[in-house]
């Protein structure tokens, strides 16, 4: 898969959590949407990121979370972890 449709396929999956546990429609969303346009607030993004590591196996420490105010944000939050989370393993693994 290349870089660019990885990158789409991220940033809507995001936006699709986001949605899913918020209960508001998807198209509603855009990376640039923040969470207090989004009328999210930290009991709400405790929600989201426990979907986001349930979906995608990650672990999002405390002071990530704390750092996240806007959908763009957690997108590159979550294509970080992925990444460090591919490097973290044994060559072969996949």
């Amino acid at each position: 898969m290349s870089e660019p449709a990885e990158t789409e396929d991220l940033d809507a999956h995001v936006i699709r959590v986001i949605a899913k546990t918020q209960r508001i429609p998807p198209e509603s969303i855009s990376p640039d949407s923040t969470f207090e346009e989004l009328k999210i607030d930290s009991l709400d993004g405790i929600n989201i990121v426990f979907a986001l590591e349930n979906d995608f196996g990650i672990n999002i420490p405390d002071e990530g979370v704390q750092s996240l105010h806007s959908v763009r944000e957690t997108i590159d939050g979550v294509r970080k972890l992925i990444e460090e989370q591919k490097q973290a393993a044994p060559p072969g693994a996949a």
